[in-house]
């Protein structure tokens, strides 16, 4: 199968202004507590960043907390647009950053498939053809019409990602989303993963767990806190990261 270029990064920068607490006197900080003018401070929380993902590949993204790794994933999904750079992505985008966006917790477990079907950009027959494969893949068969809210974690993680895998992403965006759930589930979750990269889709997965990262993902991306980039096989570039 002819490789396709699903994600261009082109010399990405983001930013950001946040409010901080500094050493302020106990007047400066009432002043800024009535004024509502909170300190603020400019991060920068990606640099020039650059690189490709093509179809057929699984391209893990580590670094420390505030790296900017979630910023990334953010951009390439649309969420965020980069203050310089460009972003070029060919095909259709499915991102799963945080597993209850979209689940709405009055609803069953079937009313949201196709809700969160219907946002992921399936048509209601597309997802009333993949309802049953949905429902297996997920293993909650036994509720169906139970509402969300009596859902625990991992059983939320299970259901968005069954709806999002049946949703035949291009492009599938994955933001620490094997951190809740059991093995059996996350082995069968990373085997339908591979499934969809055969097919001529790409990943994206974000995680901590770097034994994860480093079994399943084709390249890895490591994001420094000087926001230079590390990038090449898994088990060179996570061994590099583990001895920083």
């Amino acid at each position: 199968m002819e490789k396709i270029k699903r994600i261009v990064i082109d010399n990405i920068s983001k930013k950001f202004m946040i409010g901080y607490s500094n050493n302020m006197g106990a007047l400066a900080r009432f002043v800024s507590l009535f004024s509502g003018k909170e300190p603020k401070r400019l991060i920068h929380a990606l640099e020039n960043l650059s690189f490709d993902v093509s179809s057929g590949e699984i391209v893990g993204i580590i670094g420390n907390n505030g790296s900017g790794k979630s910023t990334l994933v953010r951009i390439i999904a649309g969420i965020y647009y980069p203050d310089g750079g460009r972003v070029i992505t060919k095909g259709k985008i499915i991102s799963l950053i945080n597993l209850i966006v979209g689940l709405k917790e009055r609803l069953t477990m079937k009313e949201n498939i196709f809700l969160v079907g219907s946002l992921f950009g399936m048509s209601q027959e597309e997802i009333k053809k993949e309802f049953n494969n949905i429902v297996e893949f997920s293993e909650l068969k036994e509720f169906v019409n139970t509402k969300i809210y009596q859902f625990s974690a991992g059983m939320m993680q299970r259901l968005a990602f069954s709806i999002a895998v049946s949703a035949k992403p291009d492009i599938l965006l994955l933001d620490e989303v094997f951190e809740v759930g059991d093995e059996d589930f996350k082995k069968k979750s990373v085997d339908k993963i591979r499934k969809i990269v055969e097919d001529g889709a790409c990943v994206v997965l974000v995680s901590h767990d770097l034994p994860l990262v480093e079994k399943y993902c084709d390249r890895v991306i490591w994001i420094k806190e000087d926001k230079s980039l590390i990038k090449g096989e898994p088990n060179k570039v996570v061994s590099q990261y583990k001895e920083d």
